[in-house]
């Protein structure tokens, strides 16, 4: 995706913005591809400490457990399980197949009408659907970066990923296949929570 947004513009985040804008392109990164060498030593610099808190530090916290006993050769494995799979992965990471059971439908063609109103285009080198768990993060975090709106963040939010992101990340947590990408779900889980209810809330 890209915005013609100017970054210049003079928009500085609050620190709770920088923090969610954050965990979004985290969240992106990690269920755009299989987790990288530079992605892990990221992750092991997650200042974390008790898996067993609850609520978003223990995800947190999980993650970071995650990621120091994660080889990537088999996480690379696992990824593809999960989410390529012969034909199909065990998951459909699309908001489409969770909110109509069908790929390209209804909800991607309104997901479609209001990137473009947002000034959004589609890079010639993506082969996804827009409606990818992966693409939608990244779109929060361009928008919460470029400074837009509270009532725009809201009402993509609320639009197209709030109605099925968290059944999405219970089910990534719970697949058979997931090692690593257990804590993936628990933080997605944790996060879009706290997402839900900010974003829940009256302008």
């Amino acid at each position: 995706m890209t915005t013609p947004s100017d970054p210049s513009n003079g928009f500085h985040a609050v620190p709770e913005d920088q923090l969610r804008a954050g965990t979004y392109s985290l969240l992106a990164a990690l269920l755009r591809a299989p987790l990288s060498a530079d992605l892990r030593v990221r992750l092991l610099g997650i200042d974390a400490r008790d898996p067993d808190a609850g609520g978003i530090a223990g995800a947190w916290a999980a993650l970071r457990e995650a990621a120091e006993g994660a080889a990537l050769a088999a996480v690379d494995d696992e990824f593809h399980a999960l989410f390529i799979g012969i034909g199909r992965g065990e998951l459909v990471p699309y908001g489409s197949w969770y909110r109509s059971g069908f790929l390209m439908e209804k909800p991607l063609g309104e997901l479609r009408r209001e990137l473009a109103a947002l000034g959004f285009e589609r890079q010639l080198s993506v082969h996804e659907p827009e409606d990818h768990a992966a693409a939608l993060c990244e779109v929060m975090a361009i928008l919460i970066t470029d400074g837009a709106a509270f009532e725009v963040q809201q009402r993509f939010f609320n639009g197209h990923i709030g109605p099925w992101i968290q059944a999405f990340c219970a089910d990534l947590g719970k697949a058979p296949s997931a090692r690593f990408y257990r804590a993936v779900g628990q933080l997605g889980q944790a996060f879009f929570r706290l997402e839900t209810e900010y974003l829940s809330m009256p302008i």
